[in-house]
């Protein structure tokens, strides 16, 4: 069964009964809704009068549900995570620990060829000139040691947007792949976490700030799907200066999207959890290679 991506959006309380979450609506006390426990991945909070009970919130990350707080710019700012998903837990953090940086190099030079060949098809599907991507990609070396991933980030914005430049301040439609990257990455720490993995020990991201280095890392051939949900939010109703919850509910489908993943079409989320349990089998060996997903 795929579970679903809940988005709240309005002043609520949260509360559980009968292992369902019930949305009421603070000012009549009428239940507004209802979901299943079991039913859920995510749990987007955009409101700053949103109670929740913490018997709710245990009963979330026992059934390993990413919460995420939003800010006043309706922008993801915090994620909540069980302390950990699986029930192998412990060995499994003592493989994550052992992996050597020839293989750590490995794995980013395998991460950095699927992004760009997933950033080359979204290009193709857009119909704009994709032909040095391809070069790029072929080009990567351990490690990324020449930063092909930077060199083709600069051509793919340019091309996809029309001159764009990818910055996280900067113009439209940066907001809305802002949103878009915070939902993935949760979505990413969160099967990172099922999976028996520490989201902080990157491959490559290893910022001593940052508590979801891996997230960041496993989650870079995926940014592609997101670009294209924007891509075709823009091309049907253009530039948007806010973030309506029309465009919300738009980029919240990410989780259902369908892709590719080892010859077989998934949902997004699906396919995540199985790049995150490959990741395990490479760091003990047993893979060479992540599964990753491609665009077509």
């Amino acid at each position: 069964m795929i579970k679903k991506t809940i988005y709240i959006g309005n002043s609520s309380y949260l509360k559980i009964k009968q292992n369902q979450m019930l949305v009421e609506d603070v000012e009549s006390k009428t239940i507004k809704g209802r979901v299943p426990i079991e039913d859920m991945a995510l749990l987007v909070l955009d409101h700053f009068q949103i109670t929740i009970s913490n018997q709710l919130l245990i009963r979330l990350q026992g059934n390993n549900v990413a919460v995420v707080n939003c800010d006043a710019h309706h922008l993801p700012l915090g994620l909540m995570l069980p302390l950990y998903g699986h029930s192998e837990y412990s060995e499994r953090i003592k493989s994550q620990l052992k992996v050597s940086e020839p293989l750590k190099k490995q794995l980013w030079k395998q991460t950095v060829e699927q992004k760009i060949r997933n950033q080359k098809s979204l290009l193709d599907l857009s119909s704009k000139a994709s032909e040095p991507l391809l070069t790029y990609s072929l080009e990567v070396k351990s490690g990324d040691a020449t930063n092909r991933e930077g060199m083709a980030a600069q051509y793919y914005w340019r091309h996809l947007f029309n001159d764009f430049s990818r910055s996280r301040f900067g113009a439209e439609p940066n907001n809305l792949l802002n949103f878009g990257y915070a939902i993935l990455r949760s979505i990413v720490a969160r099967a990172l976490v099922s999976s028996g993995l520490l989201p902080v020990l990157g491959i490559y991201h290893r910022n001593k700030y940052n508590p979801y280095c891996l997230a960041d890392d496993i989650m870079e051939p995926y940014r592609p799907f997101i670009d294209k949900l924007v891509f075709n939010y823009v091309s049907m109703h253009g530039i948007q200066e806010e973030l309506t919850r029309e465009i919300k509910a738009h980029i919240l489908t990410i989780a259902t999207q369908d892709v590719k993943i080892e010859g077989v079409i998934r949902p997004l989320m699906v396919a995540v959890t199985t790049t995150t349990a490959s990741l395990y089998k490479c760091y003990t060996g047993e893979l060479r290679q992540i599964k990753y997903p491609v665009l077509d």
